[in-house]
């Protein structure tokens, strides 16, 4: 009888996990979790208030849903000429600054000169330089040069190329880094030129980093204030008018165009992350 006790199987021991052990497991994903809904609860207030039929001028409490701002978001005059405004000094300060960003960050990855570290030291001098600063330092620039009457459409746009320029070189010169330089190696060992190893291998291998720098780029001139404020002249720009109008009016329209932006950006996130994952199964 003994014996025969002894070959049984014993009882599980469960053992019971403090509560501090379970808040340690979950606390990452909740304070991610957490973090995100703090991200994103701005946007989708924005969203929500462009659905808002306000009562009087300011689109700050919710009355009753309507559809009215989404049928004629250029109802105010001013809110679509300023867009309009800040999308073309976009476009043209996101082409200059990466063309001309990608470029220095080749030349700094590529090459070895003498001022190699002192113009990587100065690369960093618009981003760590309060706004206020460089604003006031490029009025003052702008009318000791082309007059206190000249600054406008073109004014903003060299400002903003110029604060732009330091992101692209960082974004690029940080992909630059990361690429394996055996693999254009192979290819000038399978006889390809420098031109074709540039368009077939080093170019498709630092495109992610140039859209990123783009984006980045239009984002930050789209967005920008205080810089603007400054080499605007007469011209208002998108962030300017939202500013005028916080003091004014603030009509839903506003909250459409920033859902809009909200809109086509997550669009264009999801379909680089369908076209990334498209070649991750053609590879």
């Amino acid at each position: 009888m003994a014996t025969q006790s002894a070959q049984w199987p014993t009882a599980p021991v469960i053992r019971r996990r403090s509560p501090l052990a379970w808040i340690s497991d979950h606390l990452l994903g909740f304070l991610t979790a957490l973090i995100f809904v703090f991200m994103l609860l701005p946007n989708l207030v924005i969203l929500v208030m462009s659905f808002n039929q306000p009562i009087g001028k300011y689109d700050y409490v919710w009355n009753k849903f309507s559809l009215h701002a989404w049928a004629h978001p250029c109802a105010t005059q001013e809110l679509c000429t300023s867009m309009s405004l800040s999308l073309r000094i976009g476009a043209i300060a996101t082409v200059v600054a990466t063309l001309l960003g990608t470029m220095i960050a080749f030349a700094m990855v590529r090459h070895r000169f003498k001022a190699r570290s002192g113009i990587n030291a100065l690369l960093f001098l618009p981003m760590a330089a309060p706004e206020v600063v460089m604003g006031a330092t490029l009025t003052a620039l702008f009318f000791n040069t082309i007059g206190p009457g000249s600054l406008g459409f073109w004014t903003i746009t060299i400002a903003h190329v110029m604060f732009c320029l330091s992101y692209v070189v960082v974004t690029v010169k940080s992909r630059l880094a990361g690429m394996d330089p055996t693999l254009e190696r192979a290819a000038q060992d399978l006889y390809a030129t420098p031109t074709q190893t540039f368009m077939k291998v080093t170019l498709p291998l630092v495109a992610p980093g140039i859209a990123a720098a783009a984006l980045l780029s239009f984002a930050l001139s789209v967005d920008d204030y205080i810089i603007t404020a400054f080499t605007a002249g007469q011209r208002e720009t998108f962030p300017m008018f939202i500013f005028g109008s916080v003091q004014r009016a603030y009509p839903a329209q506003i909250n459409v165009i920033g859902s809009l932006m909200l809109i086509v950006t997550m669009l264009i996130i999801a379909a680089s992350t369908v076209l990334g994952r498209m070649r991750a199964t053609r590879r």
